[in-house]
């Protein structure tokens, strides 16, 4: 059996950064610089679909921001 084949049991947490980018974190490391927790954790798979469900739009926020401003701009 490869490493690969093996079960993951490694709980993670959802973490997010300042540009509301989202990934996961094995809970036993300590959560990097500019990310932080957002309350769900659990298994890998749990993690990656509670991601899917809520990520929707994969712009970083500051790219948002911008776009949402010449919206405005171009509004006015």
């Amino acid at each position: 059996m490869a490493w690969d084949d093996e079960e993951d049991t490694t709980i993670y947490h959802v973490v997010v950064n300042d540009e509301e980018q989202y990934s996961i974190w094995p809970e036993y490391k300590e959560i990097p610089p500019g990310w932080r927790a957002v309350g769900q954790t659990g298994p890998k798979q749990a993690c990656l679909d509670y991601i899917k469900e809520v990520w929707t739009d994969m712009r970083p926020l500051s790219l948002r921001r911008q776009m949402e401003a010449g919206l405005t701009e171009a509004a006015a």
